[in-house]
């Protein structure tokens, strides 16, 4: 389903000369409906350049905390519905993903709704970008908005769903900042 994704890093040796730490595919991680690439994660404590060449991604737990300083960069497939992408399955399959979703990103599962699929609020400011195919936002009025390549949505903590109604896989890059609720 996923979308090869290449990551260039960089960073400075200690006499401050720029070069590459690293260049290559980063592997998605599969789960039902979905695939996930982390490509990029800062601390919470806040990130940091300098001389230290040393990559140090943080990834986990999956959203960084309300301190506002840690971020994540993440790709998003979405399998199409029709595909069976969000498809009401079995409590045996259910306990299965949600096993799968906790070990592929730690602390994602815990923030669906159970009684209504999809549906997931964050405290996180969301940047998110549709590189390819096509999703719908849902909002928790039901309204719905048609996201296509070079759409960017910010997303700031509300209750919300994406949704493939497409016939192919479509692919979202997303920062994700942590931040604090009113």
């Amino acid at each position: 389903m996923a979308m090869e994704i290449r990551r260039v890093v960089t960073g400075r040796d200690a006499k401050d000369t720029s070069f590459f730490t690293s260049v290559g595919p980063v592997q998605a991680q599969e789960v039902p409906g979905m695939g996930f690439v982390n490509l990029w994660g800062t601390g919470d404590e806040g990130a940091r350049v300098g001389s230290d060449p040393a990559e140090n991604p943080q990834y986990v737990p999956f959203f960084p905390d309300s301190s506002g300083h840690g971020t994540r960069l993440i790709a998003v497939h979405f399998a199409p519905e029709s595909a069976g992408g969000h498809a009401e399955p079995s409590a045996e399959e259910a306990e299965a993903a949600a096993v799968e979703m906790e070990r592929v990103a730690p602390g994602l599962a815990q923030v669906f709704e159970p009684d209504n699929p999809g549906m997931h609020t964050t405290d996180t400011i969301d940047y998110g970008i549709c590189v390819r195919g096509e999703v719908w936002l849902e909002l928790d009025d039901g309204a719905e908005e048609r996201i296509t390549p070079g759409t960017v949505v910010v997303q700031r903590g509300t209750r919300h769903a994406w949704h493939n109604k497409s016939d192919e896989v479509a692919t979202v890059v997303y920062v994700l900042v942590g931040a604090q609720r009113d």
